[in-house]
């Protein structure tokens, strides 16, 4: 797994003429049908870099989808990190102050001692994210690795993710110690409220395929929560389903202790090794092993590499779903 850049294959949306909006929230666009049903959001752009999801939500504005029951919402987050983007410095545009997905506790967002430009752009979309029912963030990874849902800690995440049929593999995971996440904000990270959400890792930050996943996911989640027809979407956005789906639970991070380590292989992420004992890395000279069989790698990456930084985090391979035919 080396640092060098991926090709950039995409090319990045003009978003500015979806500024203006009815919410009275730049660049957040909420569409009420006038019958009953789930509030849905689509949001892009979690990270200023990660363009999969601007590209199709910029595509259903364009098309003017509306919801034929419930409330569609489609938004553009980290916009602010999204204009700074310079093709010879992708990754710098991941944000401005601070990550915008590590700031989604009401005692965060509450501190008003507290102040970023990410902070700032959270406090105004939260009122429109307190009444989200359904969330699904569109997402990208650093390496150029197999998609996947985050679906968060709880059964009803997972129980989502099996409904929505793809990605083919599912991790379920408590987060990040830095800060929560939008998707585990609120009711999304409440095991008894009925609000659910699914964050959605399409592929690398600026391959074609990525954008492929995010419309498939989309489109698949559109419909999977009832707000919208099969008709309504546009055309070619589904892809074929996995012939079966994972379920990982993340265990543990391995964290560097120095700038000596490195992995035993170029992994990119979802490596799976049947033996508990099995060498992944090096660490100042000491061997990194699996802890129990049928452990995964979760997203490898060696790109931000520093003492204290997680490296990867470790899963175990849960429970495998093999799809009816």
């Amino acid at each position: 797994m080396s640092a060098h850049a991926y090709p950039i294959e995409l090319v990045f949306p003009d978003i500015a003429a979806h500024e203006r909006s009815d919410t009275g929230i730049a660049y957040v666009h909420t569409f009420d049908s006038g019958v009953a049903g789930p509030h849905v959001m689509i949001n892009a752009l979690t990270h200023g870099n990660e363009v999969c999801g601007a590209i199709v939500v910029d595509a259903l504005l364009r098309a003017k989808l509306r919801p034929r029951r419930g409330k569609l919402t489609l938004a553009f987050a980290n916009v602010a990190a999204y204009a700074r983007f310079d093709p010879s410095q992708p990754d710098a545009a991941r944000f401005v102050d601070q990550d915008f997905n590590r700031v989604w506790t009401a005692q965060t967002l509450d501190n008003t001692a507290l102040d970023s430009s990410e902070l700032r752009r959270a406090r105004a979309m939260r009122p429109v994210i307190d009444s989200v029912d359904w969330l699904l963030d569109l997402h990208s990874m650093h390496e150029k690795s197999k998609p996947l849902i985050v679906a968060g800690p709880l059964d009803k995440g997972i129980a989502l993710a099996e409904k929505l049929g793809t990605p083919a593999t599912v991790i379920c995971d408590e987060g990040h110690p830095e800060g929560r996440r939008m998707r585990d904000y609120a009711g999304f990270g409440d095991p008894h409220s009925a609000k659910n959400a699914l964050l959605i890792e399409c592929g690398q930050h600026w391959e074609a395929s990525a954008v492929a996943v995010a419309r498939d996911v989309t489109a698949r989640f559109l419909l999977t929560s009832g707000v919208v027809d099969e008709s309504d979407l546009p055309d070619g956005w589904t892809m074929p389903l996995p012939d079966e789906m994972l379920i990982v639970r993340v265990t543990e991070p391995v964290v560097a202790k120095s700038l000596d380590f490195r992995f035993a292989d170029n992994y990119t992420g979802l490596e799976a090794f049947a033996d508990a004992g099995s060498v992944i890395g090096w660490s100042e000279g000491e061997a990194v092993r699996t802890p129990y069989p049928d452990c995964m790698l979760v997203m490898p990456s060696l790109r931000q590499l520093r003492a204290g930084v997680t490296v990867v985090r470790l899963g175990r391979i849960e429970r495998r779903i093999a799809r009816a035919h």
